[in-house]
């Protein structure tokens, strides 16, 4: 697993072809909060069954609000074949911090 800062994110996204799946694994409540543009919600808890949704071989990008739910999810997605994953080190609160100071936090 890759673990990329916030700003290495952003130069990252910048600079691909094709974007990875944001993959956001917070709770309802906080996405509606804030999230980055085109990511997709699905809660950590549900991520077992949700797991045949994603595919294995595309760029996976983790995301949480401090970066310690992706990493478990993260590890999680490597031990069932993932081939291709990132976590957001300090999740959107790094971002919000760094990157879009504009975007809400909590």
């Amino acid at each position: 697993m890759r673990e990329f800062e916030a700003e290495e994110l952003k130069d990252y996204l910048e600079s691909v072809e094709q974007q990875p799946l944001l993959l956001d694994v917070r709770q309802p409540w906080e996405y509606e909060i804030c999230k980055l543009d085109n990511s997709v919600l699905i809660p950590m808890s549900t991520i077992p069954a949700n797991l045949e949704q994603l595919d294995k071989d595309r760029e996976t990008v983790v995301i949480c609000h401090h970066g310690v739910r992706s990493r478990r999810v993260a590890y999680y997605l490597e031990q069932a074949g993932f081939t291709n994953v990132i976590n957001l080190k300090r999740g959107l609160d790094g971002w919000a911090r760094s990157v879009d100071i504009d975007m809400a936090t909590y």
